[in-house]
């Protein structure tokens, strides 16, 4: 790096710079990783999946609810049919477990049906209306209230963390580098492409990165990115949604994704199995100014218990473990906005992507990866590996191989983890693979460390003492995420 005036020191050139380590950026990066391009993800927090891709309902939508033409009718529908594909190429957690969408009266079928005309120009394979005897054969649960539900077998649910994580390590992997605490502070044109002027979050220091195209991946901030370099303004509102996640024991409540018929304000609340067991509840949708604003109310989660109960009978909130809260990105249009902006030559959005934002993100990722490959004339790189292979799970094995594995490394014979089974092993590998964990969120959404019953009230001492070993970091220094979250102050 050369100093360029002050304390701003200019970076190296990149030909393409992604703003944003979301699902939707890692999955960008994952396809630009496929050329022959120099590629970066900026991402201003500590890791990948630290905003609205890590508190959402982990749903792939089936694609009947966006308007037919729309791009997310589009991107929805083809991302639902590549995540299969793609869960067995990058080795995450994948369950086609198919969704209901219940009606209580008959005055309201004409809604679901519309829902139903919708899904097939969607082109939403399978999709049937039934009885709500018949939906009460398929989900004993759901209320005897129900006259009828649109049925979507090729809906499904995946593990948000996995997905993310998986796509970076990919691409990573291939090539496509990752800066971590960076926050871009400004954009502007310059010869032969456009400077990002970036601050390094752990000690202040400015730098000036410079890229042939830039892509802008960044949630409920890629409007401010968007306007910097465009007259073509665009609105971003954050959109609050709380959840109720419960214990495993309440995991086998329903096995399909519950829907209510959706509101103007988005789908209303859903039940849901997760891919890790759990039962899921949520989310609230409330417009806030407060782009950070990611608490919980007594409000909100008032009103998830409340509107969850409508659809399914007895859901056993005495078993909420935690509550959480995540921010859409929602734009005025009410679509994805999506391509190269129109008097910004080189700059690609990938903004607004709210619901279904988790489900299209494979298919934005492949699309806008082409838009830049494209605009660059950039050739598909030679020995480009499009698998991964996750973090082996001891307690998935049977016993034979479980044995086979503690004799090769005993580490994965030691149970840090007691409410999900997750073994010292296993925390080892979340910290030394490929952009491995750097803080104690970070191993949590590699292999649920602390997300059981006691939610990390036994095992996090002990795995803060791995990630200090591992890293070479003292234990004041060890955050939850991002610098500011230390867990300790100091020792006696």
């Amino acid at each position: 790096m050369e100093k360029v005036e002050g304390n701003i020191m200019r970076e190296m050139n990149f030909d393409a710079v992604i703003i944003g380590g979301g699902v939707v950026g890692c999955a960008i990066a994952r396809e630009l990783s496929r050329y022959d391009l120099r590629a970066c993800v900026v991402e201003r927090e500590e890791d990948v999946c630290s905003g609205t891709s890590k508190a959402n309902s982990a749903i792939v939508h089936a694609g009947h609810d966006a308007v037919p033409g729309s791009l997310k009718a589009r991107f929805n529908v083809e991302g639902n049919r590549m995540m299969e594909e793609l869960a067995g190429e990058l080795d995450f957690d994948f369950k086609r477990n198919g969704s209901l969408v219940l009606c209580f009266d008959e005055k309201e079928k004409p809604g679901l049906e519309e829902l139903y005309e919708k899904g097939c120009q969607n082109g939403v394979p399978g999709l049937s209306i039934i009885s709500g005897d018949q939906a009460r054969e398929m989900e004993p649960n759901v209320s005897d209230s129900v006259v009828a539900a649109l049925y979507a077998p090729s809906g499904g649910i995946v593990c948000p963390f996995g997905l993310t994580i998986a796509l970076a390590e990919n691409a990573c992997d291939n090539g496509v580098e990752f800066r971590f605490l960076t926050e871009v502070k400004g954009i502007r044109r310059a010869a032969g492409g456009y400077e990002l002027e970036t601050e390094n979050r752990r000690n202040g220091e400015r730098a000036v990165m410079t890229a042939k195209y830039v892509v802008n991946a960044a949630g409920v901030y890629a409007d401010a990115f968007h306007n910097m370099v465009s007259a073509g303004k665009i609105h971003i509102t954050a959109r609050k949604g709380e959840y109720c996640l419960l214990d495993k024991e309440a995991g086998g409540h329903v096995s399909h994704t519950i829907f209510q018929l959706p509101g103007k304000m988005g789908k209303g609340v859903l039940v849901t199995p997760t891919v890790h067991g759990n039962l899921l509840t949520g989310p609230t949708a409330t417009d806030v100014e407060d782009k950070e604003a990611v608490d919980t109310t007594a409000k909100g989660l008032g009103e998830v218990m409340s509107k969850a109960v409508i659809g399914v009978k007895d859901v056993p909130f005495r078993l909420v473990i935690t509550s959480f809260a995540g921010l859409r990105a929602h734009e005025d249009s009410d679509d994805f906005v999506i391509g190269e902006a129109a008097d910004a030559p080189g700059f690609f959005d990938a903004a607004g992507i709210e619901s279904p934002g988790l489900t299209s993100a494979p298919a934005i990722g492949r699309y806008v990866a082409e838009l830049v490959a494209e605009k660059s004339g950039a050739l598909p790189k030679a020995g480009w590996n499009g698998r991964r292979t996750g973090i082996v799970r001891p307690n998935e094995l049977d016993k034979e191989a479980r044995a086979a594995l503690i004799r090769e490394n005993p580490a994965y014979g030691t149970i840090v983890c007691r409410c999900e089974g997750v073994s010292e092993g296993e925390i080892e590998d979340a910290v030394n693979r490929t952009l491995g964990a750097t803080s104690l969120d970070g191993i949590k959404r590699r292999v649920r460390q602390g997300m059981g019953r006691c939610q990390a009230g036994f095992c996090t001492p002990r795995t803060m003492e791995i990630l200090a070993r591992s890293r070479g970091m003292e234990m004041e220094e060890i955050c939850k995420n991002a610098p500011g979250s230390e867990m300790v102050t100091g020792r006696k």
